[in-house]
């Protein structure tokens, strides 16, 4: 397929919910936009594929809060992390044309490296190499902010003793893809930026896709919280950091386009796409939940690959559901406040299943919850069992507690499944002044079996 037909079948120009009847973009802008808010994120900014087809793409808040500047779709963000799955595509690819084996030994690139002959590209790619993080700190060190290489970085920590026997364990570290990277460049004859852009960016029209290192006035500015403090501004690393374990910026536009070509697989061979997803077990058969880039998990019972990411100052989250051909890209730029993880599960709540998460649902709960702060319950909406829990103390009790807590801001579903011929309901409430959690039981005929408001840890 030329480039042309790939960029014209992946443009978010005029884009269109008949792919979807049921996910609503008003409804959606609300929540994304009540969520960003409760968070206290500068900003946030998402994109949404169903069924392959790019269907919605927003910003909110700001990308600069000193300048005022007002988030955009052409705001690009730091990807981190997923700059992972880049890599791993770009060597499945050169195996594809032969120049290198996933089952090659690191020796065959770099003989000096610590029990080189014994590590494969494949246990690198999947964290399973032993070879020792040099990034696990959650925050920037002083030591970023100075100037590196990724030679130097392998100089230092490639060649100190391994954690543990490659393909004995599962430990999550980005000098296997600093390493990866090098070999790639050494295999292909390419720097890694200039392979990405020639072989994924610029046949999707990646436009801004490309080196974190290289600034743009469209990009994010960085922020990081202290504790539950304001935003505050933060440094980002420093040239030769992160290179190919996550040195990546784009829009979440830019990113959903990657994922339309990933659900329809579109620029590697079948074969690397079944690599490239297939879980890579420990030697022990023992299960790593982790592929080439890739993480295992689900929502709400239904299979996802996913990624997260992050440097200073931002965090973004990449989520496939490779069933539905849907993903979901959030990106914001604040690392001290998770608003990936519970965002991601909303936007997916609402392609899973859009007919639960309609205003009327949410409505019934957020009026029991208001009706708790001022100590009363409609009885009729309740199982006999769950009005012998509210007697006259609980609901005093409950009144004293959700008062001062202020309005009620916002609903975010968290959890769903069955349990005991009921159905299992876990929401995020977050008030003016606090956040609790919900655990609700419904039965088969609609009234709630259990309604506890519990404090979050």
């Amino acid at each position: 397929m030329t480039s042309r037909a790939i960029v014209s079948g992946l443009c978010f120009c005029g884009l269109v919910w008949s792919q979807n009847p049921g996910l609503n973009p008003s409804e959606l802008d609300r929540r994304i936009a009540a969520m960003r808010e409760a968070f206290g994120v500068p900003s946030v900014s998402v994109a949404v594929v169903v069924r392959g087809e790019p269907v919605y793409e927003k910003a909110f808040g700001n990308a600069d809060l000193a300048g005022g500047r007002t988030a955009t779709t052409n705001t690009r963000y730091a990807i981190g992390s997923i700059s992972k799955q880049f890599t791993a595509a770009a060597l499945l690819l050169e195996q594809e044309k032969g120049k290198l084996s996933l089952d090659d030994k690191v020796s065959k690139y770099f003989p000096d490296l610590t029990r080189a002959a014994e590590v494969t590209l494949r246990q690198l790619l999947s964290h399973t190499s032993g070879y020792e993080d040099y990034a696990p700190q959650d925050y920037i060190i002083p030591e970023w902010t100075r100037p590196t290489t990724p030679d130097a970085v392998l100089d230092r920590w490639a060649k100190r003793p391994l954690n543990f026997d490659p393909g004995t364990k599962w430990q999550y570290s980005n000098t296997n893809y600093v390493l990866a990277g090098k070999i790639l460049e050494k295999a292909s004859g390419t720097p890694l930026l200039q392979f990405l852009q020639d072989n994924f960016f610029q046949p999707l029209d990646m436009r801004s896709a490309g080196d974190c290192e290289i600034r743009s006035t469209a990009d994010a500015t960085a922020y990081t919280r202290y504790a539950l403090g304001p935003a505050r501004p933060v440094d980002r690393e420093a040239k030769g950091w992160y290179f190919a374990a996550g040195e990546l910026c784009m829009t979440p536009s830019d990113l959903a386009k990657w994922d339309v070509s990933f659900l329809q697989r579109r620029l590697l061979s079948s074969k690397s796409y079944e690599e490239f997803t297939r879980e890579v077990k420990l030697r022990d058969g023992k299960p790593t939940h982790y592929a080439l880039g890739l993480q295992f998990g689900e929502i709400r019972g239904t299979a996802t690959l996913s990624h997260g990411g992050e440097v200073s100052g931002f965090l973004a989250m990449n989520t496939l559901i490779p069933s539905k051909d849907d993903g979901i890209v959030v990106l914001t730029n604040e690392d001290g406040v998770n608003l990936i993880g519970p965002l991601t599960n909303e936007i997916a709540d609402v392609l899973l299943d859009p007919e639960s998460k309609d205003a009327k649902s949410d409505q019934q709960i957020r009026g029991i919850l208001e009706g708790l702060q001022q100590g009363h319950i409609d009885r009729s909406l309740f199982s006999a069992n769950a009005n012998s829990y509210f007697s006259d103390i609980a609901l005093h009790d409950y009144q004293s507690s959700l008062a001062p807590m202020g309005k009620l801001e916002l609903l975010s579903r968290s959890g769903l499944q069955g349990r005991g011929g009921m159905t299992h309901l876990s929401y995020r409430a977050h008030f003016e002044k606090n956040t609790v959690l919900l655990n609700i039981y419904v039965l088969p005929d609609g009234k709630f079996e259990q309604f506890l408001v519990e404090e979050q840890f």
